[in-house]
């Protein structure tokens, strides 16, 4: 049960991070492209689905909540 629900929030925080790149050309110049592979909806249905099937405690349930309806 430990390894399933280490899983399952080694996989919500991956599906939540943004991919990040960054360029090296064009005269020294840095950019940097955020891109966000999920929606908010879909971050809260899959947050609600692992606390549903015991991967995440209430707490860790309401932690995660507020940290995904504060991002813009």
């Amino acid at each position: 049960m430990i390894a399933f629900r280490t899983v399952a929030k080694a996989l919500l925080i991956v599906g939540g991070l943004a991919l990040v790149g960054g360029c090296s050309g064009g005269g020294g110049a840095d950019s940097e492209t955020n891109v966000k592979t999920t929606t908010q909806g879909q971050e809260l249905l899959d947050l609600k689905a692992a606390l549903d099937a015991g991967a995440l405690t209430q707490k860790e349930y309401d932690e995660q909540r507020e940290k995904i309806l504060d991002r813009d």
